[in-house]
């Protein structure tokens, strides 16, 4: 680990916390210490400056002395936490060790490893470190590796993905120079800091271009108009607040005045938080998704967002469970879209419903058309470009003639009464294809080789409208698989054509191991989702 992680890791924080308490209780702090040192001179730690006191009694050299050993013992129990946390990549782990009293152990099996997020928060941007994460699968699985030197960090990260790719040996950093000293490694770390932070950082293995440019005006106006729904909520609390407060003071007789400075008193009271609630809301929104980039790698879909603290994460092939194309109602006039993933996060359950671990599963914040068919080729590689369009049309826009989708049929369109001709589902050779929403609409792309499971379910209601509810299992994350009111011969097709093209396509798959996905596993593959296809009609 880099030298300067023990300072990054709580370091700052304890330095923090220390110059507070000495600076409110530095009275008390030089009295005891001259209590021990030289209790001759009678320090009261009463009136006048204690820096002062120090000097007129010629005790510099022992104040110095004192705040040099400070020093020194903070500099001592850095430098064992820094010695005692070490990691090794071996040919089937990634293991951190740390701790000399109190020891922890984590290892990520790299047949396991989700993806490799590369993360440089704003403090250590400027002296060019970041942190990795190994995204394992299962709840509190990750391993952090905190804190390397961006270059580092980037060597470890493509070592880390080419030995989970599947590849015997992992890539080999050619380097002409001797090893640096501790020293150097500081001071160019510095430098590389302020250097990507002046100009931007463009990693070695990023595609020359991202595959989306969204215009920052975009990016900003789309969280306005979503901070318009905080607005008229908030509004909302604020307004029945002044009505009940108005018809309180009225009917207890109070004076206009009075009455007039309740309601202003109430409104800064309420205001101003509320004010500051919607501003932070939006400008987090704002700020972890400008710069943002998306390209595809040789290890797989890279996705780089952040303006003060900035993340890249590795996506690498058969880590996508499900995608989902929504447009809100608000954002319909503008044609604007977002794109959403289900991915095994390594992130307990509370973990993952924090603003910070759902920004993960957005590889879109906003996007026409054209955007999104181009972020659906790069998460979807095993669909042709011509079968997105045509996803599209029936699709995420439709119904359009001669339907593919099964929907809910007339004398059920109740349960749905606005939506009820697009609700419904399709099966194709790759994927199950869920379509939802009238007000809100989506599209959810579920492929067969990373299904859970699939299942029916009929209830007294359903028995007698001769209708069904499905459902469409994936990994915990926003995209869902809800189908309700479907014909009940369209929901037994759902539940056995799911279940035999599912299980022939898992079993064709070789993505997991896309180092080894050579040209005859694909031509394997394709062959697979073809009598995954046959298969799966009733």
């Amino acid at each position: 680990m880099h030298p300067l992680t023990p300072l990054f890791k709580g370091g700052l924080a304890l330095l923090v916390v220390a110059g507070i308490v000495i600076t409110n209780m530095r009275d008390k702090v030089i009295g005891w210490m001259v209590a021990l040192f030289a209790p001759e001179a009678g320090y009261g730690g009463q009136g006048g400056d204690p820096v002062d006191w120090v000097l007129e009694n010629d005790l510099v050299l022992l104040a110095l002395l004192a705040v040099l050993g400070l020093v020194v013992v903070l500099i001592a129990i850095f430098w064992f936490l820094w010695r005692f946390h070490q990691f090794r990549i071996t040919g089937a782990h990634v293991e951190v060790r740390k701790g000399l009293l109190f020891r922890s152990h984590r290892r990520a099996p790299l047949d396991r490893v989700q993806g490799v997020n590369l993360t440089r928060p704003f403090p250590a941007r400027i002296i060019g470190l970041a942190k990795l994460e190994v995204v394992g699968a299962g709840n509190d699985a990750n391993v952090p590796l905190e804190y390397l030197s961006t270059a580092k960090a980037e060597a470890v990260r493509a070592d880390i993905l080419r030995l989970a790719a599947g590849a015997r040996n992992a890539r080999l950093v050619a380097s002409g120079a001797a090893p640096r000293t501790t020293r150097e490694q500081l001071i160019g770390s510095v430098n590389a800091g302020v250097s990507g932070l002046i100009e931007g950082v463009d990693l070695a293995d990023v595609a020359p271009e991202s595959v989306v440019k969204i215009p920052a005006g975009r990016l900003i106006g789309s969280q306005l108009i979503v901070a318009v729904l905080w607005i008229l909520f908030f509004g909302a609390i604020y307004l029945v607040s002044i009505i009940s407060m108005y018809l309180g003071m009225t009917a207890d007789g109070e004076d206009h005045a009075d009455i007039a400075i309740g309601m202003v008193a109430l409104s800064l009271g309420m205001g101003i938080p509320l004010v500051i609630a919607v501003v932070g809301i939006t400008w987090a929104q704002i700020s972890k998704s400008l710069r943002y980039s998306i390209a595809s790698t040789p290890d797989g879909v890279r996705i780089t967002f952040g303006l003060l603290t900035t993340v890249t994460e590795t996506l690498p092939p058969g880590r996508i469970f499900a995608v989902e194309v929504s447009q809100s109602l608000l954002w319909r006039p503008f044609g604007w879209w977002t794109v959403k993933i289900n991915r095994m996060t390594g992130k307990s359950a509370t973990q993952q419903q924090s603003g910070n671990a759902q920004q993960f599963n957005i590889v879109l914040p906003v996007g026409r058309r054209a955007d999104v068919e181009r972020v659906l080729g790069l998460v979807l590689p095993g669909i042709a470009a011509h079968e997105i369009s045509a996803m599209w049309e029936s699709g995420v826009t439709g119904p359009a003639a001669d339907d593919p989708y099964k929907t809910i049929p007339a004398r059920a369109w109740w349960r749905r009464p606005l939506s009820w001709r697009r609700h419904g589902y399709r099966l194709t050779a790759h994927s199950v294809l869920v379509r939802r929403g009238f007000l809100w609409r989506r599209l959810a792309v579920f492929p067969l080789a990373r299904l859970q499971s699939v299942s029916i379910s009929q209830g007294p209601i359903d028995r007698l409208q001769r209708v069904s509810r499905g459902q469409i299992h994936s990994v915990t994350g926003p995209v869902t698989g809800n189908l309700s009111g479907l014909e009940r011969d369209d929901a037994i097709a759902l539940l056995d054509g799911v279940s035999r093209a599912a299980a022939l396509a898992a079993s064709a798959d070789r993505t997991h191991r896309w180092a080894e996905y050579t040209p005859e596993h694909a031509a394997e593959h394709a062959a697979g989702a073809e009598h995954a296809a046959e298969a799966a009609q009733p």
